[in-house]
Parts: C-alpha cells; sequence; structure tokens
C-alpha cells in the first residue's frame, strides 16, 4: 500500500495514520498527516506527533532491532549460495528524524538491507487472501479498492485520497461478499468477507495479534482453519505479522529452488501440507531461527 509520491518519497498509511518516508544515506526522514477529519490532514505538529511514539511506530514497523549484519555472517557461513546472492543486498547502517528534527535529533540504528516488514495482523491476513492466483499489479488494485470501498477516508495528499485499512465489521457484514465481487474479487471475496466474519465472531482482532506470543505451530493452525487461508498463506502471515521469523512460505518457486540449487529431494509431485512442511524444516535446518528473514533475500 506504499506508493512514490514523488521521486526518493513513499508515501502510505502504518497504524491509521498517512505517512510519507525519504531515505538519504543512512537516515530516514518522516512526514506523518493528521487525520482530515480531525485537523484537515496537514502534516502533525512536533509537539502533537509525540516523536517518540511515531519513532518506535517505524522502529516495529522495520524490524529496526534486528542486527542483520551478524545474520547475514551466519547465513553467509552455513550457505554459500545465500552469500552470493547477498552481495546485491549489503546491510546499511540506517537512522530516522522526524519531519522537523535536526541532526542531533535523529537516531542511528542497526543495519538496514532487506527486512521483513512487521505488518497489521488483520491487514496482512485479509491482503494474502487475495493474493492466490494472482500478481502484485492487481494485488495491489484490489486492495486499494477494498480500502476505498469499505475504509475511512484519512487525508488526501497531492490530489490523491488515502483511506485506513477496513475494520473486519466492515468486512463482515451481511453485503460484503457482494461488494467484494462487484470490486473484482471473484471467488476471493468469499474467503475475504468469510475470514473477517471469522475472526470478528472468534478471536477477535485482539485474539489475531496474541498469536504473536503464541507457539509458531499453533498460529499456524489458527490460521489455516479460516476460509481461503491455507499453508503458504498461514505461512507468509506468521513470518510477517505474527513475529514467526522461522516461518518459510513455501510455493513452486521455493520448491523448484529446494531441489534445483539444493539439491534437496522434498515433497512428492504436489506441495501438499507435508512438503511444506519438510520444506520448510529443510531451510529453518540451513538458516536457523531467522530462516523466513534469510528467504526474504
Amino acid at each position: 500500500r506504499w506508493r512514490e509520491s514523488s521521486p526518493g518519497a513513499w508515501s502510505g498509511v502504518l497504524a491509521g495514520r498517512v505517512w510519507t518516508l525519504r531515505q538519504e544515506r543512512d537516515r530516514l526522514w518522516y512526514t506523518v498527516y493528521d487525520d482530515e477529519e480531525e485537523d484537515g490532514g496537514g502534516p502533525v505538529e512536533a509537539a502533537k506527533s509525540q516523536g517518540a511514539e511515531t519513532d518506535q511506530i517505524l522502529r516495529e514497523y522495520f524490524q529496526l532491532d534486528v542486527g542483520l549484519r551478524a545474520l547475514y555472517r551466519a547465513w553467509g557461513a552455513a550457505d554459500p549460495l545465500f552469500r552470493e546472492v547477498a552481495k546485491d543486498f549489503p546491510g546499511e547502517v540506517a537512522s530516522w528524524g522526524g519531519r522537523d528534527a535536526c541532526p542531533a535529533s535523529s537516531h542511528r540504528v542497526s543495519p538496514a538491507g532487506v527486512r521483513v516488514l512487521r505488518q497489521d495482523p488483520v491487514e496482512c491476513l485479509l491482503s494474502f487472501i487475495c493474493t492466490s492466483n494472482n500478481h502484485i499489479s492487481r494485488i495491489t488494485a484490489m486492495i486499494e479498492r477494498l480500502c476505498q470501498a469499505f475504509g475511512r477516508r484519512l487525508c488526501c495528499l497531492d490530489a490523491q485520497p488515502f483511506h485506513a485499512f477496513p475494520a473486519l465489521s466492515a468486512l463482515a457484514g451481511a453485503d460484503a461478499e457482494a461488494r467484494l465481487r462487484a470490486l473484482g474479487f471473484g471467488y476471493r471475496a468469499k474467503f475475504v468477507s468469510g475470514s473477517a466474519r471469522a475472526i470478528a465472531e472468534g478471536i477477535g482482532a485482539e485474539g489475531l495479534c496474541r498469536l504473536r506470543a503464541a507457539p509458531y505451530a499453533e498460529a499456524r493452525k489458527v490460521l489455516c482453519a479460516l476460509p481461503g487461508v491455507g499453508t503458504k498463506v498461514a505461512d507468509c502471515v506468521c513470518l510477517m505479522a505474527l513475529d514467526k521469523a522461522e516461518a518459510v512460505p513455501v510455493d513452486t518457486h521455493v520448491w523448484r529452488i529446494a531441489r534445483q540449487r539444493y539439491g534437496a529431494a522434498l515433497g512428492g509431485k504436489s506441495l501438499t501440507p507435508r512438503a511444506h512442511q519438510e520444506i520448510g524444516d529443510f531451510f529453518r535446518g540451513l538458516w536457523g531461527s531467522r530462516a523466513g528473514w534469510a528467504q526474504a533475500v
């Protein structure tokens, strides 16, 4: 849901606010915009933005406390193929500052490199349901239509409106599936509205967040019980929203890489749940407890 709003600047929605991020060498600068219903959609004033809080939101979103240099060294030592590929994605020192911050108030953090975002669990889950038999540009357009139709408008930047991701209640309504089909979601409409309803009537958004503290296998089991959620989608959500860095999402491409590049005789003629487990276990054995991060590189 991030778009390049100007050369080198990216705007998107995070934690219910619209942000613009811009990186200059080792520093990341941000502007946070207020809700247009509250303050006209302008940049939040420094005293109001609570800089420490906004810094922490970015720190958690980019998982900046994870030191990539040490991980790169460990993965490279264990895997010559990783060591070769990682040359194209070097870790860099990153820091960030608020809109009106001076160098003295910006913060230097651990290496950047290729990072796994820590996304909102509801948004991550329902977005990944839309990825079934789909491609990036179409998925992006579908999520944008979803937010415009069901989400609250936050503000408008350069004539482009930004909307919050819809609440579960909005997507669990009786007419949600029909509206999603009209928006071009096809068979995925049933799964998006069905999963939203199952969560809303079951563990709730808070319960989904609490899966961050649950064991990986338990979290994946809960997700796989939802409409339209298979092993791969569950692993994507575990990795990108539920703090399961060991989760390795497996598709036909990952399966092929495991066979052709690593010589791993895993799985049968199709990607069964057992094959998913075997391939994930193989890469966890190779890369360790943050195997999902290594796979992202």
